[in-house]
Formats: structure tokens, sequence, C-alpha cells
């Protein structure tokens, strides 16, 4: 029962890496369910999705071409916003 839940239930972390992927890239089936399974039970990753594609879609409004980012820049991107989130944590 605990593997399930560890696989199902995401930390809010990693729920908001996988949204900003989904912005850019396709997410597996597994990534797919377990953000859907989160986001169902925590408001705040939901709004924070909805913020975050409004953002996304301002800025391609700006810019003539969407951004793109390769694997190398999405790991370093993932890092840094986890670094980010756990200052914000520790304060």
């Amino acid at each position: 029962m605990k593997k399930l839940m560890q696989y199902l239930f995401l930390s809010c972390l990693k729920a908001s890496q996988l949204i900003e992927k989904k912005i850019y890239s396709r997410l597996t089936f597994k990534e797919q369910l377990q953000l859907k399974m989160h986001k169902a039970m925590c408001e705040a990753c939901s709004n924070y999705e909805k913020d975050s594609l409004l953002i996304d879609k301002a800025l391609q409004k700006q810019s003539s071409q969407p951004p793109v980012i390769t694997g190398i820049d999405l790991e370093a991107f993932e890092k840094s916003l986890e670094n980010k989130l756990k200052e914000k944590e520790r304060e």
C-alpha cells in the first residue's frame, strides 16, 4: 500500500516540476496520472498550473517564437526551480 501511495501521490515540488515540463514537452502516462491525482487534492498546484499557462501565453505573445527548451536546459531549469522552492520552504 505504501508503494502505491508513493507511486500515485507527489509532493508539490514534484508536481510543479511536472506542470512546467507539461508546457514544453509530453508527460509520460505515469506522470500524467500522478499530476492529475495531485491536482485533484491540491488547489494550490491547480492554481499554479493556471497561472503558469497564463504567464507562458503572455510571454509567447511578446515573442515571435515560443521558447524552446532542450533536455539539458530543462534539467537545469528543474534543478533551479527545486532549489528556489526549497529556499521558500526554509523561510
